[in-house]
């Protein structure tokens, strides 16, 4: 008969250190390959974080449920140590590269700052529906960002069941609905072709080659960041977008779909190579390699030291990368383009993110499309009289 495998509670030791404060030691045993009990340790913090053993075992709790994976628990979970399991397990994730580290990162902020504050100390038990949906609805954020929470509200409870911390039942957040997640607090700004000239008459290298590889590409700035020169095949006239650089980090795109060759225009093509002579040689053949590191620019500085003072200064308002990417899509909607075509243009996984957050259309454009209908209903002969009954 095999033997039972116990409930591990673990303890906290006080680990001296030689420099910088002493550290506590969440330890447990593990069992190896050969059959033998292994003792391991995972560090908590320092004495100076968690004062008393009961802090630092609480603190511990993720790594508890994580030890004890498929065995029958003995006490109520509390809310954070599935927080700390759940972050445990998206860090492995992110190492494996099966999410980026943009996507850990907003995880940690969303707990951090608003989900551990308010459900921390409460039993998973205790986060019901009701509660929650009361939460979200006081939240000063807007709905699409309260949106976000209850979706990562959503796959905590859906990992509770994997683990075996609930019951395999409906997720409750299910119930829990947040209105007008996709409405807009601000209109994506659509630029005109007249207005663009002017920026572009601004800007200095290498930040108007940036702007006009998003104007003409569509892409976002973490792609253009990411782009190096052995991704174009001119021959071909083709740009393979397959990376993203974030701050510096490389990441995989945020879809199969965004991964995709995107056509040059030969006429474009002349404006890379007057920026090939000018750009400075880097080990990993960047586009966009910044003089000091070698390595790709950070979109975040760019923006605030340049194209918003620009925007400002021209009268055009904050400018941000991605309203060269809501005017792109405009734009492409004035040619007529299917849009099919434009979904695959844009590297949309879903063609409802192309019309619904990406449909906004320029005035000058909507004037177009309702010019022959009022033209065709005022259009009337001279001679014909309107009665008045």
């Amino acid at each position: 008969m095999a033997k039972r495998t116990r409930y591990q509670y673990g303890s906290v030791e006080i680990d001296k250190r030689v420099t910088g404060p002493d550290v506590g030691l969440y330890r447990w045993r593990e069992t190896t390959s050969d059959g033998r009990r292994k003792r391991r340790g995972f560090t908590v913090g320092t004495v100076e974080q968690y004062k008393t053993e009961t802090h630092a075992l609480k603190a511990a709790e993720g790594m508890r449920l994580m030890i004890n994976d498929g065995v029958q628990r003995r006490e109520p979970v509390l809310f954070c140590g599935l927080l700390d399991r759940f972050l445990l397990d998206q860090k492995q994730e992110q190492e494996a590269e099966q999410i980026t580290h943009n996507t850990l990162a907003a995880y940690r902020s969303m707990i951090s700052q608003h989900i551990r504050p308010k459900w921390g100390d409460a039993y998973l038990e205790e986060v019901r529906p009701a509660s929650v949906q009361d939460w979200l609805r006081k939240l000063v954020l807007s709905p699409k960002y309260k949106g976000h929470i209850r979706s990562l509200l959503y796959r905590l409870f859906d990992k509770a069941m994997l683990w075996e911390l609930l019951d395999v039942r409906r997720n409750p957040i299910e119930l829990v609905e947040v209105k007008g997640i996709s409405k807009r607090r601000k209109r994506p700004r659509i630029l005109q072709v007249k207005e663009v000239w002017r920026i572009l008459d601004v800007l200095l290298q290498p930040h108007r080659t940036m702007v006009l590889i998003a104007l003409c590409f569509g892409l976002r700035i973490s792609e253009i960041l990411g782009l190096r020169w052995t991704d174009f095949d001119f021959k071909r006239s083709v740009v393979l977008i397959q990376r993203s650089a974030v701050g510096k980090r490389l990441n995989k795109l945020k879809t199969e779909y965004s991964q995709d060759e995107v056509p040059i225009e030969r006429g474009f093509i002349l404006e890379l190579k007057k920026w090939q002579a000018l750009c400075l040689e880097s080990e990993g053949r960047w586009l966009f390699p910044s003089p000091v590191t070698g390595r790709p620019y950070h979109a975040d500085s760019i923006r605030a030291d340049y194209l918003v003072p620009t925007g400002l200064q021209l009268g055009l308002g904050r400018i941000g990368f991605h309203v060269f990417r809501h005017t792109y899509r405009a734009w492409l909607d004035e040619t007529g383009a299917p849009v099919g075509v434009q979904q695959k243009v844009m590297r949309h996984a879903h063609v409802s993110t192309t019309m619904d957050q990406y449909g906004n259309a320029s005035t000058q454009a909507k004037r177009r499309a309702n010019r022959p209908i009022v033209q065709r209903l005022l259009r009337r002969p001279v001679n014909q009289q309107v009665s008045i009954q």
